[in-house]
């Protein structure tokens, strides 16, 4: 598959929520979505991102931004992350990897010389008619927020 830019058409989403109810990227029509794909649950990085977005999530929300984070980590490992920290927002399990195939954020890892598949973190902004506004490739776990308010403030 091609890697995505900005400017083309988001690849459509239907997955499980935390609470397993069905959640696709068609119910935020018109809205501006934060799709953030991330590695793994309550691991340092991610739970840095997760919380940076729940620090600042009353602010996205009054731009009516709408955050989803997406890793291939099951409903059950989600429920205890949101439990956890607190997280105010969707986050979607991709066990299939269907959707991280479909965005091109599945992709072969080095971690001290091994070499794995997993998810590169990456930050997609979807705009109201759900074109890709803006990919943020080099994701700032502490500051991912401001990473996305500068680019739609922009």
């Amino acid at each position: 598959m091609a890697e995505l830019k900005e400017g083309d058409q988001a690849p459509a989403i239907t997955s499980k929520d935390q609470n397993g109810i069905e959640v696709s990227l068609s119910d935020y029509k018109g809205k501006t979505v934060v799709l953030y794909f991330y590695p793994k649950d309550d691991t340092p990085g991610c739970t840095a991102e997760a919380c940076d977005f729940r620090d600042n999530y009353q602010g996205l929300q009054a731009k009516g931004i709408v955050v989803l984070g997406v890793s291939v980590d099951d409903e059950k490992s989600h429920q205890k992350f949101v439990t956890k920290h607190n997280l105010p927002f969707t986050l979607l399990a991709d066990t299939d990897q269907k959707i991280v195939n479909d965005y091109g954020v599945w992709a072969e890892k080095n971690m001290y010389g091994k070499k794995y598949m997993g998810t590169v973190r990456t930050t997609f902004i979807i705009d109201g008619e759900g074109k890709i506004a803006h990919i943020i490739k080099k994701v700032d776990t502490k500051n991912s927020t401001q990473q996305v308010l500068d680019l739609i403030n922009n």
